[in-house]
């Protein structure tokens, strides 16, 4: 047998490599294809009982939370999902035939809820928590997918990622796929083997998907699953660690963690920023036996015990910078020795953010306020400004030592720099 001499070999090499770049470019652009399949609008048939499961299920999954703005159609899409890789935004998945998944089969709908794949082959961006729902039981898909064929159609289109070149290129999402989906169960953050406890860890884990939000990432937006839900800064405000001990440390007990996730108050604090959605669209709707389970699996069968919420001691000295600030600022609203309003205003004694590891979200509020809200319960909650333009770097760092020491065992070693850091929006 004869080899190609060298001069042959050199056209032939060139023809392989434009073969592998003609190849790989009709890989990106049919990995972006996003039409809907060539078939008939699908029907599906339900019955009542079978439609209230799969909405209970929906709501469990939070679907509604990305899938649907606040002004929009349910599930009709476009909410903004921000990533450090661009901007993503939540597609319509009612039974539009053109817009939703109205032409989808429950095997595709399935693929796309547990693999990442809509038809076509088409990868989606892990924004779609597939790297959680991976552990839905196909029952369970088919009893949402069911549920979302019957809600009523939207014919609003999908807005395209805006997300630059090459991550636009969908195929890359295969080597992600590769790389980082795990299929093996979640990790748990607690221990505990009661039915409560599987069932909790199934409800938080997988539907709830508390770790996409709640877990350190990689540089590539990966999980680490070593260090499970123990917190992770996606956007502005932190995702706290929600290990028991860190729980514990910032005085939830499990009732206080099932009212919160029913209602979004506790007296610890109030539902805001992202999770404020999930109350909305989620948590408010489960059983008071799924918020019990849920809390199971945070705290474990055995929660820890409590850190005790410090108490402010009489002081007749002068009062300190910060505390003068304090009194300035904000004690109209929070109380002179931060015994709140309840329910609108939460004792500052006992507040989850004051007695976080990080003061991130303390300088935050202070810096940027919060929106007003009204909670699943009726409770108003209101404005609470931002005092970004009223307060000098040196006031905010003395005003949040003061309460960090006054009213949680952190340390007070916040510097007029971390405030600025924070008011540059890094």
């Amino acid at each position: 047998m004869t080899r190609p001499s060298p001069r042959r070999r050199g056209p032939i090499v060139a023809l392989v490599i434009l073969v592998l770049i003609v190849a790989a470019i009709a890989a990106a652009i049919l990995g972006n294809r996003d039409a809907p399949p060539d078939r008939a609008p699908q029907r599906v048939q339900a019955t009542q009982e079978q439609l209230q499961l799969g909405r209970y299920l929906a709501r469990a999954a939070d679907c509604a939370a990305c899938h649907q703005t606040a002004d929009g159609a349910a599930y009709a899409g476009g909410f903004p999902l921000q990533t450090p890789f661009g901007t993503l935004y939540g597609t319509n998945i009612t039974p539009d035939p053109d817009h939703g998944i109205g032409r989808w089969t429950a095997d595709e709908f399935h693929r796309a809820l547990t693999e990442g794949k809509a038809p076509h082959g088409r990868n989606l961006y892990p924004a779609m928590p597939y790297t959680a729902y991976h552990d839905i039981p196909r029952a369970d898909a088919d009893l949402i997918y069911a549920y979302l064929m019957n809600v009523r159609p939207s014919a609003q289109p999908n807005k395209k990622p805006e997300i630059p070149f090459p991550l636009n290129l969908r195929v890359l999402m295969t080597g992600w796929n590769l790389l980082f989906v795990d299929h093996d169960p979640l990790p748990a953050a607690s221990q505990g083997e009661s039915a409560q406890w599987v069932r909790g860890r199934y409800l938080t884990n997988v539907l709830g998907h508390c770790g996409e939000c709640h877990t350190p990432r990689g540089k590539l937006g990966q999980l680490h699953r070593g260090d499970w839900l123990q917190g992770y800064t996606l956007n502005r405000f932190e995702a706290p660690s929600l290990t028991p001990q860190a729980l514990a440390e910032r005085g939830w007990t499990p009732e206080d963690l099932q009212r919160f996730l029913r209602i979004g108050l506790a007296p610890q604090g109030i539902a805001a920023d992202e999770m404020y959605p999930v109350i909305l669209h989620s948590t408010q709707y489960l059983t008071d036996d799924d918020l019990k389970a849920m809390s199971a699996f945070l705290l474990g069968d055995q929660p820890p015990r409590l850190a005790p919420a410090p108490q402010a001691k009489p002081d007749n000295a002068a009062p300190s910078p910060g505390r003068r600030v304090y009194l300035n600022t904000c004690a109209a609203c929070h109380g002179v020795d931060g015994e709140g309003h309840p329910p609108g205003m939460p004792p500052l004694a006992a507040n989850s953010t004051v007695r976080l590891e990080s003061p991130r979200n303390l300088l935050l509020s202070i810096l940027d306020g919060l929106p007003a809200q009204r909670l699943p319960d009726g409770t108003s909650i209101g404005e609470m400004p931002g005092f970004a333009h009223r307060l000098t770097d040196d006031e905010v760092a003395q005003l949040t030592n003061y309460m960090r020491t006054t009213w949680s065992t952190r340390e007070g070693q916040v510097t007029a720099g971390d405030v600025a850091t924070l008011r540059e929006g890094k």
